[in-house]
């Protein structure tokens, strides 16, 4: 059975440390799904930035960014990384996720990440991107994985890649776990049933 994975980066400079990390976890993500075949599909939100704000003026995406929604919104599984910016997520990730239909989501298994050039600014993966996808009513898994600048050399590499293999095993549980879906007919997993595919991931 094939499983749609979409990965949506909200980094703006080329190349960015922010579709590094997504490349990573979307990588590890695969890796641990085992005999469960995984299309994965990146979008690049510095691509869709004129749509984008065009869409919150007009009201009406662009082609492009209609497409990159239909694709998210059909996705098994979602990873979402965007940089820090004055201590949340930039501006270009929320806007985004603003064209989306809040129901749109529900269900979908998610892994919320983010880059920033120090370790002080972590804790908005838990007051900044956790409650957003709680309100979009997807299932976020435990391990969030938030990389700084440090982390990304020969001392914090290791502890990074252990977080970035934990939180791929988590989210490869919850897709392998999730029945089909389609934006047409959605189906929301039983929270008991997540339970179980998060713990056995974990031995």
């Amino acid at each position: 059975m094939t499983k749609a994975l979409v990965v949506v980066t909200a980094g703006l400079s080329r190349p960015s440390s922010t579709r590094l990390l997504a490349d990573r976890l979307a990588a590890a993500t695969r890796q641990h799904a085992g005999e469960l075949t995984t299309d994965v599909r990146v979008i690049e939100l510095r691509e869709l930035a004129n749509e984008i704000a065009q869409n919150m003026v007009t009201g009406f995406p662009g082609p492009r960014l209609r497409e990159a929604v239909d694709a998210v919104t059909a996705a098994d599984g979602l990873i979402a990384v965007t940089p820090v910016f004055t201590g949340s997520y930039s501006g270009l990730f929320k806007s985004f996720f603003d064209v989306i239909d809040k129901d749109a989501l529900a269900g979908t298994p998610v892994l919320v990440a983010a880059t920033g050039g120090t370790a002080r600014h972590s804790l908005v993966l838990e007051h900044a991107m956790r409650p957003l996808f709680a309100y979009l009513r997807t299932v976020v898994v435990p391990t969030a994985v938030y990389a700084a600048s440090e982390d990304w050399g020969a001392g914090g590499d290791e502890a990074l890649a252990g977080r970035i293999d934990r939180a791929a095993r988590e989210l490869a549980a919850l897709v392998e776990a999730r029945p089909g879906h389609s934006a047409a007919e959605e189906t929301v997993v039983p929270f008991e049933q997540q339970l179980a595919a998060l713990a056995a991931a974990k031995e």
